[in-house]
């Protein structure tokens, strides 16, 4: 599988080359792959659904932006569609300048905002409903949605929570499930025409990993710390350069966690979009024939992964935070105390130790 995706890779990326648009295709409207890639996976001020009839299906979004000195403007994206210019703003590859090239502090509704918003306020409807059922049939067997997702907010608690955290998993179960939710809900939202690529976005994958890093932080204890600056079990000097390992692997667990989701998501999106290019690339029947099949196979695989990435974010969150609440027992270790004592006493309890572990 993995060479007949490279194949394929290698195949697109010299059909998109020699499918390049001129100088006169592009003022033709010429088919460009890579920017209609870019687009989809990208973020945007406006969200275009579909295109049908030579008409564009689009909803502009609120732009918000600030200038020092200048205040606050809210106006809709339309004003700057199709490279326009509204009140001294313009978009340039889809980020919002200014035309004097003075300072903007974007605070505006994208794509993602919006996608953001959605979602959340999915959850919230999904998950009201569901505890509201638990109040109305107390003591009753689940129905419905209830039995669809019970069995998952078990399983993040057995598999997930109790074997990585310990007897302290109760007070982070709340925010496990919320990870694993919000990231399956909108991988799954992801695949759906039009809608965006929330969890693809670096931005996103960014905030999640650093909310991870000072929950795990924050809840560190002594021997957690000890661990990092002071390490038990090694050599003196062993420990000064343990010291810088262990503060690297404090920033380097989280940034995992954010390159990890955002890759795979972003690469399946492109993935499906590269087969179906394919078809505007050779203009073949031959191409529709090979490219809607992978398309397809592809966009199912696609369904298992959303729920993959979610399951490893969040499971990779519980072992962090397990180490970092986990109060750690050393077994006796006559080699590290041979060690110890030689370096305390100069060697002066050598044959003692020894005469120890003899007996």
């Amino acid at each position: 599988m993995k060479r007949l995706l490279t194949l394929f890779l290698c195949l697109f990326s010299f059909a998109a080359f020699a499918a390049e648009p001129t100088e006169t295709g592009k003022k033709e409207g010429g088919f460009n792959p890579g920017e209609v890639i870019l687009e989809h996976v990208g973020d945007a001020h406006e969200w275009h659904w579909f295109s049908a009839g030579g008409h564009d299906f689009v909803t502009y979004l609120p732009v918000i932006a600030y200038q020092p000195g200048k205040g606050v403007s809210v106006f809709s994206s339309e004003h700057l569609a199709e490279h326009k210019e509204h009140h001294g703003f313009k978009l340039e590859e889809g980020k919002l300048m200014a035309e004097d090239g003075s300072k903007v502090y974007d605070f505006s509704i994208t794509k993602n905002v919006a996608s953001l918003l959605v979602s959340s306020l999915l959850l919230l409807v999904v998950f009201t409903s569901m505890a509201r059922a638990y109040q109305r049939r107390a003591g009753q067997a689940p129905s419905g949605l209830q039995s669809f997702l019970e069995p998952v907010v078990v399983f993040i608690r057995d598999e997930v929570a109790k074997k990585s955290i310990g007897p302290k998993y109760e007070r982070y179960m709340p925010y496990l499930l919320t990870v694993f939710f919000f990231i399956w809900f909108n991988n799954l939202l992801g695949l759906t025409p039009g809608a965006a690529n929330l969890t693809g976005n670096i931005s996103v994958t960014a905030m999640l990993a650093i909310v991870t890093l000072i929950i795990t932080n924050v809840s560190g204890g002594k021997y957690y710390w000890q661990h990092i600056f002071w390490t038990p079990g090694v050599p003196f000097l062993l420990r000064f350069i343990m010291l810088p390992v262990e503060l690297v692997g404090i920033i380097v667990k989280p940034f995992s966690l954010m390159v990890r989701l955002f890759a795979n998501i972003t690469a399946g999106h492109i993935i499906i979009l590269s087969f179906i290019s394919l078809i505007f690339i050779f203009r073949t029947p031959f191409a529709g024939l090979l490219s809607v099949p992978f398309g397809l196979f592809i966009s199912v695989l696609e369904l298992l992964v959303a729920l993959l990435q979610a399951y490893i974010f969040t499971l990779l969150t519980a072992m962090y935070i397990g180490g970092a609440v986990e109060e750690h027992h050393h077994e006796h270790d006559p080699a590290a105390d041979f060690g110890t004592a030689a370096e305390r006493d100069g060697g002066s309890n050598i044959g003692n130790l020894a005469r120890t572990g003899a007996h």
